[in-house]
């Protein structure tokens, strides 16, 4: 039980394949059966459970984020300028919300009402981009 516990906190993998691996001499000790086959039976099982599950579950704690979230899910939205947008000063509205904003070239403007794509955010700034 603790074993599982502290596997929560450390995301090895390894706690919670021994913690499972204890079941088995717990299973054992109902029954009544002698403590040196209970630890024999321990190893086995710790050792088996790590050489093959401990790989498996690392893999899979491992995958790449699938879904960009927060800011970074931003880039690449349309957005439409509420405030003309220079390469200074400029106000866009993302989903709702109002970024101040930049043009991402700087010899461009883009007028009011224009929409555009957002190229990256640095802060609270969107650089963006206007659709053609």
């Amino acid at each position: 039980m603790t074993l599982g516990v502290a596997e929560v906190f450390t995301t090895t993998a390894a706690l919670g394949v021994l913690g499972g691996a204890a079941l088995l001499p717990a299973a054992l000790a109902v029954f009544g059966i002698p403590l040196p086959i209970q630890l024999v039976t321990f190893a086995f099982a710790a050792a088996a459970g790590i050489v093959l599950v401990r790989p498996v579950a690392l893999r899979h704690m491992q995958r790449p984020q699938l879904e960009r979230f927060g800011i970074d899910a931003l880039v690449g939205k349309r957005a439409y300028v509420v405030r003309e947008v220079t390469d200074r000063d400029g106000l866009v509205r993302i989903d709702g919300d109002e970024w101040t904003a930049r043009s991402f070239d700087e010899s461009t403007v883009i007028p009011v009402g224009a929409a555009v794509d957002v190229m990256r955010i640095s802060g609270t700034t969107a650089f963006v981009y206007p659709r053609e």
